[in-house]
């Protein structure tokens, strides 16, 4: 009797388009919005604004000296009637040929019609204070930067010490922010070392000590006790270290296991979880097997994992391809947009896929100069880069083309020339 012919095995689904994976991360991360909490100024870098900033009084919020010197009325010479400083409300000016004493960033006196600088003055023997003050007024006028309740910064806008600095000058304590995201990143693969050097055939993990730095700078939380790894390569490992991370994280990271050999173990924790995929493999090179899954939690909350190639630079492109527009999206900041810059150097094509390709800007010309050393499993060119070239599918880069540019989360100051 002839065995039963096996059902089919079902192909599996083409990958995402690279501008399409992206899309996708941010839409997910934007409906799944993180709440919004009330947080002292002090701790606020790094958030996002979930409303407008916007100014509590004028600002200036009264007129106000730019110099050192005497707020005077009338003609001169004048007479020292007394000194107001910074800080203090002074009496109005109700004589001519009159005057103050007045430091910078004091209020003027009701009644003064001049500041003259107190380099540019001088007493006559009897004592009053004799000069010629300038033309133009040495004071700021109120609401000279800002109308009462005129918003400063939109809703969604990162708040960065810049922002910190206006709020409280604006009169605020307190600001309402979404809640950061929180990441986990879960570092799979029995063969990779924590110490020293490599070795015996195994390697040292550079994404366990890398991944939560890039998490950091794209925005979201990483404490020490939120890198496990590494994880056993077993099914049951898998699926205990994910629902522990996704107990306390919003998004969570895992490095290798997101193909389909012997001991990758991640799309069948993800099938045990109940996970949906958001995307699953992308035509990018590299970084082609990265993926992002959506987890609904018992609390009805919803929580994602990213899953990152086990390759170090192919993990840092799916950081930057997935990860980033998820985070944004999370924080309710927009969808982050693409510089662009000229080619200085050819960047061949990868058929139907995007290439995303290391490059180097130079900022004076606006040139991107793509790098050596940009295997999947290398890091010297990243850590020279400034982020990578998109070099859409069917074509090639030729030098003189405009293209985009998937900047790298750097600090102000890095890189580039």
């Amino acid at each position: 009797m002839e065995a039963a012919a096996a059902d089919p095995v079902a192909p599996p689904p083409p990958p995402a388009g690279w501008e399409e994976a992206r899309s996708r991360a941010y839409a997910v991360g934007r409906a799944a919005a993180l709440p919004v909490v009330s947080r002292p100024l002090v701790d606020l870098d790094g958030h996002t604004l979930a409303e407008p900033l916007a100014t509590r009084t004028p600002l200036p919020a009264f007129r106000t000296t730019s110099v050192d010197g005497w707020a005077v009325r009338g003609a001169g010479p004048w007479r020292i009637v007394g000194r107001v400083l910074a800080g203090g409300v002074p009496a109005p000016l109700t004589e001519d040929g009159t005057t103050v004493e007045i430091a910078t960033g004091a209020m003027v006196p009701d009644g003064a019609a001049a500041v003259l600088r107190v380099e540019e003055s001088s007493r006559t023997p009897d004592g009053l204070v004799a000069g010629t003050p300038r033309p133009s007024p040495e004071w700021r006028l109120p609401g000279e930067e800002a109308a009462a309740g005129e918003e400063l910064c939109p809703a969604g806008t990162p708040v960065d010490p810049a922002v910190i600095g206006l709020a409280a000058s604006c009169g605020h304590d307190t600001l309402r922010v979404r809640r950061q995201p929180r990441a986990a990143l879960l570092v799979f693969g029995d063969e990779l070392l924590t110490a020293g050097p490599p070795g015996a055939g195994r390697v040292r993990d550079a994404l366990g000590p890398a991944v939560p730095a890039w998490l950091r700078r794209y925005g979201s939380a990483v404490r020490p006790t939120d890198v496990v790894g590494p994880v056993a390569d077993t099914l049951s490992a898998h699926v205990a270290a994910l629902r522990d991370a996704l107990s306390h994280a919003d998004v969570v990271c895992t490095t290798g296991g997101t193909m389909h050999g012997p001991v990758d173990h991640l799309h069948p924790a993800l099938e045990a979880l109940g996970a949906e995929y958001v995307v699953n493999t992308v035509a990018v090179r590299p970084g082609f097997p990265m993926l992002l899954a959506r987890v609904v939690g018992t609390d009805g909350r919803v929580r994602f994992v990213a899953g990152l190639p086990g390759n170090p630079q192919s993990a840092i492109l799916a950081l930057a391809s997935l990860v980033a527009p998820l985070l944004a999206g999370l924080a309710g900041r927009p969808m982050p947009e693409l510089p662009q810059a000229v080619l200085a150097e050819p960047i061949p094509g990868r058929g139907a896929f995007t290439h995303l390709a290391l490059v180097r800007l130079d900022r004076v010309t606006g040139t991107a100069h793509p790098l050596r050393h940009v295997g999947s499993a290398m890091l010297r060119g990243l850590a020279g880069a400034d982020g990578f070239a998109v070099i859409h599918p069917g074509t090639s880069g030729e030098p003189g083309d405009r293209v985009s540019v998937v900047p790298l989360p750097l600090l102000p100051g890095e890189r580039g020339s």
